[in-house]
């Protein structure tokens, strides 16, 4: 007989591509996600997983039956979240990802009261600043900061979010500042590895428009930016949620090139096909009440 925590089980190990991962997900032993998995093999009578001493690969028989063990697994999951909605409360797991810097920041602040308001709901929070796959990761949403370029997610934004030119006055002391476009090229830059130097994009002008500074840094983490920015390595782009409070004080100074750099969405995203649940609904709403419009970050 086939049990629904073997289906679980297999559909975690197939997004996850290896038990150790799913074990992780499901916060159970490798031994245990091990038997369920050779237990739901024994039951349909057939192998689900091309096995080698490096990954896992689905046979063609797990191909056919990830497609609908998935459905059941969300399946089940919504119609327990329905019945928790119908009855007035929100409860149950969530599991989101987000970037490292905007998640310590702001992200926890806002959702600390949320929480407390909905002890029914068990969120699993992981920060991290790549570009996780919702859907195959097995995330129920993500947020993110920037432009939605996956169009297999469904996009809830949350807060704008601008973006500023800045270097610290020591640097602009010794470098000088410049006033144009063209004038950055003589200059030395700080930028995001997880976007390519053409992230540096302003309104109204192609991505070829100017030349972009040569690289003093290049992180993947907008607080290792920001403290090169503040350390006068040089100009970086960065969004007002990570420097705003710097320009306020003093200790970062805007550069004003004539031209505004592109702005961006803070945004929650969840897999297409997926109805947003009532929870995550009340999260979005929760956020962007907490976040303000504009939001409080902003600097004038």
């Amino acid at each position: 007989m086939v049990k629904l925590d073997g289906i679980t089980n297999f559909v975690a190990i197939a997004e996850a591509g290896s038990i150790s991962a799913a074990a992780r997900r499901l916060h159970l032993s490798k031994s245990v996600v091990s038997e369920r998995l050779a237990g739901l093999e024994q039951s349909l009578g057939a192998p689900l997983f091309h096995r080698t001493t490096r990954k896992l690969s689905l046979t063609e028989d797990g191909i056919a039956f990830f497609e609908r063990a998935s459905r059941i697994v969300w399946e089940v999951q919504d119609a327990v979240a329905e019945v928790s909605e119908r009855r007035g409360t929100l409860s149950g797991p969530m599991r989101l990802s987000a970037p490292v810097t905007f998640g310590r920041m702001h992200l926890g602040p806002a959702l600390y009261p949320f929480l407390s308001k909905h002890p029914g709901i068990s969120l699993t929070l992981e920060l991290d600043d790549r570009r996780v796959d919702a859907a195959a990761d097995g995330y129920d949403a993500v947020i993110r900061h920037g432009t939605v370029e996956d169009s297999r997610l469904v996009a809830l934004p949350i807060a704008p979010s601008r973006r500023l030119l800045v270097a610290s006055p020591e640097y602009l002391k010794h470098y000088g500042k410049p006033t144009t476009l063209d004038a950055l090229g003589g200059h030395r830059a700080i930028y995001y590895t997880n976007r390519n130097v053409a992230d540096w994009r302003f309104l109204d002008l192609r991505p070829d428009a100017f030349v972009r500074p040569p690289a003093s840094l290049r992180v993947n983490n907008g607080d290792m930016m920001r403290d090169a920015a503040l350390a006068g390595l040089g100009l970086a782009l960065l969004p007002s949620f990570i420097v705003g409070e710097d320009v306020k004080k003093g200790a970062l100074v805007r550069v004003d090139v004539g031209s505004e750099a592109a702005e961006e969405m803070i945004y929650v995203a969840h897999p297409e096909g997926r109805r947003a649940s009532k929870k995550l609904q009340e999260l979005v709403m929760a956020l962007r009440g907490a976040f303000g419009t504009p939001p409080y970050w902003d600097v004038v």
